[in-house]
């Protein structure tokens, strides 16, 4: 990264350098999740010995913290250290997607079209286009975790940035961002059933429900607010810690020529017609839902598998038109260049299976989130220091539990009925969680994506890169993000304005 001595730095940027000092102090991967596993098998052996109870409202049952060091905690282990690691969710995600996308790069496919598509857009531009792009992202879910960032980077270094920026700034918009965008997502859907199944236990007489579009119109301006702040802030503090890039620049921009336009234009075919498909099989019915939507649609369901087909169709397009492969064996050859760079998440993995698993077994995150709710309760604010306490509690239990409707679902059952007892609309207090539950995503070492993250920024643009310059440099992403998100959701609110169709920050007169 680009030196300054003491005198140019900025308190943020000492600040940040000292976060990233201290985080690469870490120790690798694989043995950072191995300690993790160590501290979280005693303290679930300690709140066993101890008694320790909490009753989960989403249930009403209690719950205790599992013990590892038991006749019950080690057939667990027995039972369970093999699927913790194929079971691990991201394990499949990132390799098949990584796959996909890696035919359509070694392929020469992304180079082009960037250095086609990207020639006469102002590079000052490029970051909020980045943004823009991992924030719209999440429709896709996890997925554009893994499609946006090495995309972003590719097109920093076609523009003459760094590609390693390029990356953070992709991720921030897919994780910090992933409560807004223009669409109705399937998150949407998910976090609306355990608010009305939270108003359904409050309320059982009731019909009252809130719709998944109660967020929608806050959630869609939202969008601008993500683009507007990441941007700006890679811009304003990331970019000029790290300087300018002095790696392999071959893929900067260059001058697209004749069988490359050709290879483009075979693959844009190929890819409209891929599409059109998808559509038919959507419109026909096969990836629609029961009621021919979109919402819970084998579209959304599916959408790994598409988007894998999709990019291995354009890659391989692309790859053969151009002249790049020749035969299968060149294809074959392809795809073992990209997975061998795969090891040493492969190994992450492994581990970081094994501590997620045990971590939720012990009930420790249940617990966390439980007695953060209590707090929460006991406080008695209301009104505005109630709104921004809420978000800041969500954001601070996001570091540790990272599942956003796992939280939700033991929020919801305290917190909705809470604010509908002072007069707030069970939607509003959706909202306020899903503020404080986006922006410390892009930071938080709990989500196997930042390692992924590592992985691919190491083995292709800074061999010597720590999990540590990740992390400080998404923090001040996250953190600028959730202040301007709160000052956002306050005027929205006293501007009066509905925050989803047909519904407002109050609870209509006579649901109670």
């Amino acid at each position: 990264m680009k030196q300054k001595t003491a005198a140019q730095k900025s308190w943020v940027d000492r600040m940040l350098t000292g976060i990233e000092a201290v985080c690469n102090k870490l120790p690798p991967p694989p043995i950072l999740f191995c300690c993790l596993f160590v501290i979280v098998a005693i303290i679930g052996a300690i709140f066993s010995f101890a008694g320790v109870s909490m009753t989960n409202p989403a249930t009403g049952e209690a719950v205790v913290s599992a013990n590892l060091f038991s006749t019950e905690g080690l057939h667990w282990f027995l039972d369970n250290m093999v699927t913790n690691f194929t079971g691990f969710a991201p394990l499949g995600l990132v390799i098949a997607m990584t796959l996909a996308i890696g035919i359509c790069e070694e392929s020469g496919m992304l180079v082009s079209l960037l250095n086609s598509s990207m020639k006469n857009v102002p590079v000052a531009l490029v970051p909020f286009a980045v943004a823009f792009i991992g924030t719209l992202g999440n429709i896709a879910s996890d997925t554009s975790m893994i499609i946006v960032p090495p995309l972003a980077a590719l097109l920093y270094l076609s523009v003459g940035k760094h590609p390693v920026v390029g990356m953070i700034v992709g991720y921030a918009g897919a994780q910090a961002g992933t409560a807004a965008n223009l669409m109705i997502a399937g998150t949407d859907s998910l976090i609306q059933s355990l608010t009305n199944q939270a108003i359904a236990g409050f309320m059982p007489d009731s019909t009252f429900q809130v719709d998944v579009t109660c967020n929608w119109f806050f959630f869609m301006a939202s969008v601008l607010l993500c683009t507007v702040v990441i941007g700006l802030v890679s811009i304003k503090i990331i970019e000029p810690r790290f300087g300018t890039y002095t790696g392999d620049s071959s893929e900067k921009m260059q001058e697209v020529g004749p069988q490359e336009k050709k290879a483009l234009r075979a693959t844009g075919i190929a890819a409209v017609l891929y599409i059109l498909i998808i559509v038919v099989l959507f419109v026909a019915g096969p990836l629609a839902n029961e009621d021919g939507g979109l919402i819970g649609s084998y579209l959304l369901k599916g959408l790994i598998p598409i988007l894998f087909v999709f990019f291995f169709l354009c890659g391989l397009t692309y790859g053969y038109v151009s002249g790049k492969f020749k035969n299968v064996v060149d294809v074959n050859k392809a795809m073992t260049r990209q997975m061998s760079a795969m090891g040493s998440y492969v190994l992450f993995c492994f581990f970081c299976g094994q501590f997620q698993s045990l971590f939720n077994w012990t009930k420790l995150g249940t617990m966390l989130a439980i007695s953060g709710a209590d707090f929460l309760g006991r406080i008695n604010f209301t009104g505005i220091p109630l709104w921004v306490t809420f978000i800041i509690l969500c954001a601070f239990i996001n570091i540790f539990m990272a599942s956003g409707s796992a939280k939700w679902a033991i929020f919801a059952p305290i917190f909705v009925p809470m604010f509908m007892l002072l007069g707030y609309h069970p939607g509003f207090a959706q909202l306020l969680y899903r503020i404080g539950d986006s922006p410390f995503n892009c930071f938080t070492p709990m989500s196997a994506y930042i390692w992924m993250l590592l992985s691919v920024a190491q083995t292709k643009y800074m061999k010597d890169l720590k999990i540590g310059t990740l992390v400080a440099n998404e923090i001040p992403i996250a953190i600028v993000l959730q202040i301007a998100w709160i000052i956002f959701m306050v005027i929205w609110v006293l501007i009066g304005l509905p925050i989803g169709p047909g519904v407002g920050t109050m609870l209509p007169a006579g649901v109670m």
